[in-house]
């Protein structure tokens, strides 16, 4: 009905206003409608009269001209008071009336539109929803809903709670305003009513219903109101547009007296109206002014402190026995004014003293203000969560155009938005603008702004409090509005204020999408951190790695980060998200830990813990060869102690367990998918000693093997630097051969050798290339030093250039020549009994030397008293033939020394079965 009637409107207020389709509210003869400007995005109400509200029903209607004529007559003085009210609301400015936001217009159809502030509801439609709540049964503690449009267009549930501190409150604005009417404006209500009383959107009371407002008698001007027109109702006209007899003082009815103290009495009937149930007053006329007469006949029917002042509930004891005695009494000179009203003890209490210093905060001096600041934090949990939201925050909102404020308001709010049910609306739509204001409105401009302390300080507020910050925006509103509040902190000049905005990181972090994190706010992090020279906010700048490499402050709480020691947490507990990706920590975060140039323990521990999350992430190859190299440099810091040092030797040491594990399963499976048919292959083929060894006829070149030499066909397996024989050399030595030639101390391998040799052939081909335990080539024992020959007896000599006579038997003992063979000689009857003798240059045995020589020495003169040893054949010295006495005596000790010789190479044999084959291994190695 009336979404219509506003499209036929063509004025200033339809044209600068969206107005809402259905109005939200109603008081007497106005429809309240929400609206917004659109120039500003302001909220506001609108306030529309129809006319067609004022034609009278048919049973109303007389017969005649003259009563029609009287009808529109009637009608025209209703509208020229509405019309009255809101110009009244133009002139009078004060916190306790209802602002004019729009003046009145007219529309075509002859009706009224004018714009206020916006308001929430009428005390009237209020108390009327409290009366449904209570005849339902909702009791009345809960609050009142009612949708309201909000800044962003949306429609808004907001709930009002009629409780005590609220009453008290509005009671004491509704003073305020009637001190104004009746001291400065010298006016007189006339018609206050519920219907009269607005509560706005910050929940203030404010006056309106001014339509009979009037100079009072005592006044200059004359009163301009008719009581004898206005006391007797026009049963043709709707009540809502008359006076209500039911609140009107019996100055008005009985005493034709227009004063102030009427709007006091009128007042009373209000306050009893509030507790009363149904919430009506005490009086009711129905509209008759005989019946409001006889009320006043009698003191029974009139409310007083005995009756309870006609209240169908107790009243609170101040109040009835205080205050409404002094304000409902016959005698005007006997009520308080407006000005005692509020200096009553009924006020007198710590939440109602705050509201009222809050409302004269403007006047106070800068040091009130700042105690009033600082002692607002220890009350506020006292106030009711509507009050705080709707009262508390909006005053404090405004007053933070006060820098010198700033910091101490934002604290209040804080408080106030994280005890507030509706705490995210009310930070959305109230808090974030103010901010936007304050702190972001310079940063815009090219020329720098000079350092603001107090704006500082109140930013420092802000990046303390971002849990709630997070808690109560969006993640649009959060990127848009809040991340460059922190971008201004990390570049302030202020260490103070950039250790702040470096600790909001857990906080900051789930509000944004990874993009934000990688593109805009790690680059500003990794800027503060590489260039700033503050051990402090090196420290933080290191804590925010950790953060964004996926640590947490609770696996931060559980280990201190300086014992180094990795303890069992509970999973469902801790969750730790990667922030950062793997690439960005190995490029962009690790570098940065690289650059480090500082010492101090504090960094190093911190590093240790960045190092620590950072090792859950990378790859196994970049901890060895990136990571690690930086851990050992950090750990050798000359200013950590032993037990900061030792937590960083067992970080390293974890994260080489894990490269060593890793590395360790990658080979494994590198092995079992390509090296499983060549590992089982080598069981059944020929390995590589086996097939080197088979040449000749299937014999094996152990020469060749042992030498490094390929091709050589001779079998002696001690001398493959001479010229190869003509023919193979048996390995069976002559007897007669032996005792007419020159014995030496090498002898060729004797039978038994042969067959170690073969058994090393056959054990050859049960292993694979590398030896192992349980195959290894048989130890190889050489014949007794004086039997035994460089070569074989059945090799050719070598050839030389000089030949030396043979050797013939002298008896000239008295020569000068040194006996070489003695001097070089061992006591050991086998040179390869021990399995403890090693070569003495590395395992590689001299070359023989020839059997012929070009120099003759004669045998030294001690040879007699030497024990007897073999000359070397091959020696480059000849030795005298010695006496035949002599060379037998020698003869036997050589045959006997050779067969203990051969009784201990069969009793070597015989263990050398027995014995683990690692150690044929071991002396094959010590022969080579």
């Amino acid at each position: 009905m009336f979404s219509s009637a506003l499209k036929s409107f063509t004025s200033n207020i339809g044209s600068n206003y969206s107005i809402a389709p259905q109005p939200s509210s109603t008081s007497g003869p106005w429809k309240i409608f929400d609206a917004k400007k659109k120039s500003t995005g302001k909220p506001a109400s609108v306030f529309v009269f129809d006319k067609k509200s004022l034609e009278p029903s048919a049973s109303s209607l007389g017969g005649g001209r003259g009563s029609s004529s009287s009808i529109k007559r009637a009608q025209e003085e209703v509208i020229d008071r509405l019309k009255k009210e809101a110009s009244s609301l133009a002139r009078l400015r004060h916190p306790s009336i209802l602002e004019l936001a729009e003046p009145i217009e007219e529309t075509r159809s002859g009706g009224l539109m004018f714009a206020t502030e916006q308001v929430t509801v009428s005390l009237a439609a209020l108390l009327a929803e409290k009366d449904d709540q209570e005849r339902s049964g909702r009791g009345a503690g809960r609050g009142s809903r009612y949708v309201v449009r909000g800044n962003d267009g949306q429609d808004e549930i907001r709930e009002l709670e009629l409780d005590e501190l609220e009453i008290q409150k509005g009671l004491l604005q509704i003073a305020k305003g009637l001190d104004f009417l009746h001291q400065s404006a010298k006016l007189v209500h006339a018609n206050l009513t519920p219907d009269a009383i607005f509560v706005n959107a910050k929940s203030d009371w404010k006056i309106s219903g001014l339509a009979f407002s009037t100079p009072f008698s005592d006044s200059v001007s004359s009163p301009s109101l008719s009581l004898s027109e206005v006391l007797n109702h026009d049963p043709r006209l709707p009540p809502s547009v008359q006076l209500s007899l039911d609140y009107t003082s019996p100055d008005f009815v009985l005493d034709n007296n227009i004063n102030p103290s009427a709007d006091m009495f009128s007042l009373g009937l209000l306050i009893i109206a509030l507790y009363n149930s149904p919430h009506r007053s005490p009086i009711e006329t129905h509209e008759s002014l005989s019946a409001y007469k006889r009320t006043f006949s009698s003191s029974s029917s009139v409310p007083n402190q005995t009756n309870n002042f006609l209240s169908s509930v107790p009243l609170p004891k101040n109040l009835s026995s205080e205050l409404l005695p002094r304000l409902i009494t016959r005698r005007p000179a006997q009520r308080l004014n407006a000005i005692e009203f509020q200096q009553a003890q009924y006020f007198d209490n710590i939440l109602v003293s705050t509201i009222r210093f809050l409302d004269d905060l403007p006047a106070k001096t800068p040091n009130e203000k700042a105690q009033f600041m600082r002692g607002l934090a220890k009350i506020m949990p006292q106030f009711p969560k509507s009050v705080l939201e709707r009262k508390l925050l909006p005053a404090l909102l405004e007053e933070m155009k006060d820098r010198d404020l700033l910091a101490p308001i934002l604290s209040n709010v804080f408080a106030i938005v994280k005890a507030s049910p509706s705490g995210k609306r009310a930070f959305t739509d109230r808090v974030i603008p103010r901010l936007r204001d304050i702190f972001l409105a310079q940063s815009n401009t090219k020329t720098p702004a000079e350092r603001d302390t107090t704006k500082e300080a109140g930013l420092m507020i802000v990046l303390e409090n971002m849990q709630v910050v997070a808690d109560n925006c969006s993640g649009k509103e959060f990127r848009d509005d809040i991340l460059p509040l922190i971008a201004l902190g990390l570049g302030s000049p202020t260490h103070a204020v950039v250790d702040a905005a470096l600790s909001t990181l857990p906080a900051v972090l789930p509000a944004l999408d990874y993009s934000t994190i990688k593109n805009e706010l790690f680059p500003v992090i990794a800027g503060v951190f590489a260039h700033t020279n503050s051990l402090g906010i090196k420290i933080r700048g290191l804590e925010a790695f950790y953060t964004l490499c996926g640590g947490t402050a609770d696996e931060d709480s559980i280990s201190d980060g300086l014992d180094g020691v990795s303890i069992s947490r509970d999973s469902s507990k801790l969750s730790s998200s990667q922030v950062l990706d793997k690439f960005t920590i190995q490029e962009k975060v690790v570098p940065l830990m690289k650059g480090i140039k500082t010492k101090e323990p504090g960094v190093m521990m911190a590093a240790l813990k960045v190092f620590r999350q950072i090792g859950q992430v990378v790859d196994s190859d970049f901890l060895a060869i990136e990571a690690l190299p930086i851990l050992w440099s950090f750990s050798l810091g000359p200013l950590l102690d032993l037990e900061q040092f030792q937590a960083f030797m067992t970080l390293i040491k974890s994260l080489s367990s894990r490269i060593e594990r890793e590395h360790t399963r990658k080979l494994q499976e590198l092995g079992s998918s390509n090296g499983t048919g060549s590992a089982r292959s080598g069981a059944r083929q020929p390995t590589a000693f086996q097939s080197s060894s088979t040449t000749n006829g299937g014999e094996m070149d152990f020469a060749s093997l042992v030498s490094g030499r390929k091709g050589t066909a001779t079998p002696d397996i001690m001398n493959d630097w001479g010229p190869p024989a003509a023919k193979p050399a048996s390995t069976q030595p002559s007897t007669t051969a032996s005792q007419n030639s020159s014995f030496s101390s090498w002898a060729s391998p004797a039978p038994a050798q042969t067959s170690r040799l073969n058994s090393l052939q056959s054990a050859a081909t049960q292993r694979t290339v590398t030896p192992d335990l349980n195959s290894s080539f048989a130890a190889l024992t050489p014949a007794s030093p004086f039997n035994a020959p460089l070569q074989p007896s059945g090799r050719q000599p070598s050839s030389s250039s000089f030949t030396s006579p043979p050797l013939n038997p002298s008896t000239n003992n008295t020569s000068t020549s040194i006996n070489w063979s003695a001097a070089t000689t061992t006591p050991n009857t086998s040179t390869w009994s021990s399995q403890q003798q090693r070569p003495t240059n590395g395992g590689i045995l001299p070359p023989p030397t020839q059997r012929t020589s070009s120099f003759t020495i004669p045998p030294p003169p001690s040879f007699t008293t030497q024990s007897p040893a073999t000359p070397n054949a091959y020696s480059a010295f000849s030795m005298p033939a010695m006496q035949p006495q002599q060379t037998q005596q020698r003869q036997a000790l050589q045959q006997q020394t050779l067969q203990q010789q051969q009784q201990q190479q069969q009793q070597q044999q015989q263990q050398q079965q027995k014995t683990n084959q690692s150690s044929g291994l071991d002396k094959y190695q010590s022969l080579i």
